[in-house]
């Protein structure tokens, strides 16, 4: 069967190709720690399953709008209202997606044309890039820097704007790294677009997981932004929920109907009772649950930071949100790629080489500490057996 040239220009998630590397060693009998997933491991909490049921009971299980139920896009608007601490966006707004993905996908399908150049965080979620290239816009990577905390430096963002630049891709709390972007980061990309007339797609799925004193702010509360940013987030990564596959993204209002256009072409709609979980997901019947999550997601943290910084040839930043961290594994000789098969058959740890997520994460390696205290510090022994076995070959 013949194959569309515009096939070739997807990319995909190392993660999975990982995870079936670790089945396979499963297979054989080999006890693997899975690292390499950034997924929680909690369960959804019991009153959003709860609200699933009931759903299902009351018969929501037939079409609905396009760009979601009345009922679930009002929520998404007063809870994106509230956590970003302002009052801009209303059920108009927003577009309820299965997952979260749909929203890069609509929102770059809707906004850039071919030959569009399109700047995004490098490294970086790997689904960026291969949405650029697949609608054969320009990729143009804008490096984040361990000495900033895994922050990008404007400067250098400036730097590669050019007139052809339509869209600059954000992503705060980060994956891979967990680095965060300042309030002052956001003022001055803010400035820049408006500038330059940029689109803003603004990559949100982890604003709900920082630590301390560490917050989220969303670019869109800045003047002149709504009406350029499209916000990316949804379910998953709060509210344990990956399974679920329910997402939404808040745009302009003229931009949300074009997307609601999309998502009628390819996936109708979003399943109703899962948006009836959603408006539960959101209520604050859910906040103790999510904050037992993040107070355990802080406390593997500080595990898996603490042992990685004592194994030789390892350095480790403390991420600020989200639930990876990123060392730097350069002090071993080994690249990134060789330092992730390593682990992953020598010591029997599945994590993501840095390269995973770009050109720009060579010497680095992902691990995610959405796991437990035990298999993190069953991990931890294992690489630092593995390195230290290495060094003395």
């Amino acid at each position: 069967m013949h194959v569309a040239e515009r096939i070739a220009r997807l990319g995909t998630e190392t993660a999975f190709e990982v995870l079936v590397k670790a089945r396979a060693l499963e297979a054989q009998g080999r006890n693997i720690v899975h690292l390499e997933i950034g997924e929680p491991d909690f369960d959804t909490p019991a009153n959003i399953i709860q609200a699933a049921k009931d759903a299902l009971d009351r018969g929501f299980t037939h079409y609905g709008p396009a760009a979601g139920l009345p009922e679930a896009r009002q929520a998404v608007a007063d809870y994106v209202n509230k956590t970003r601490g302002y009052s801009m966006w209303d059920a108009d707004n927003v577009v309820i997606t299965p997952g979260a993905k749909p929203i890069m996908f609509f929102g770059m399908m809707a906004c850039i044309d071919e030959g569009d150049e399109v700047i995004y965080p490098n490294p970086g979620f790997p689904i960026y890039e291969s949405v650029i290239n697949f609608l054969k816009a320009k990729p143009v990577p804008l490096p984040l820097r361990e000495e900033k905390e895994f922050r990008f430096d404007v400067a250098d963002l400036e730097a590669r704007i050019t007139p052809k630049t339509r869209m600059v891709i954000l992503n705060t709390p980060q994956n891979p790294t967990g680095g965060i972007l300042t309030e002052d980061d956001l003022r001055q990309i803010a400035e820049l677009a408006v500038k330059h007339n940029l689109i803003v797609l603004s990559d949100e799925i982890y604003s709900q997981v920082t630590y301390g004193d560490f917050k989220h702010t969303s670019i869109s509360k800045f003047d002149g932004m709504q009406e350029r940013t499209i916000i990316l987030d949804g379910f998953s990564k709060t509210f344990a929920m990956t399974g679920w596959r329910l997402g939404y993204g808040m745009f302009p209002k003229e931009m949300a109907k074009i997307v609601a256009k999309l998502q009628t072409n390819c996936t109708s709609c979003t399943s109703s009772f899962s948006q009836i979980a959603g408006i539960e997901a959101l209520s604050d019947r859910t906040l103790p649950a999510v904050n037992t999550f993040l107070k355990e997601f802080e406390r593997r943290r500080d595990v898996i930071v603490a042992g990685l910084n004592d194994i030789p040839g390892f350095r480790c930043h403390k991420p600020h949100g989200a639930f990876y961290v990123f060392p730097n594994i350069t002090g071993t000789g080994m690249t990134s790629q060789e330092a992730a098969d390593f682990l992953l058959y020598e010591a029997g740890v599945a994590c993501l080489s840095g390269t995973a997520f770009g050109a720009h994460g060579e010497g680095f390696i992902r691990f995610s500490y959405a796991n437990s205290i035990e298999n993190i510090e069953e991990a931890l022994k294992r690489v630092r057996e593995a390195v230290e076995k290495r060094v003395t070959a």
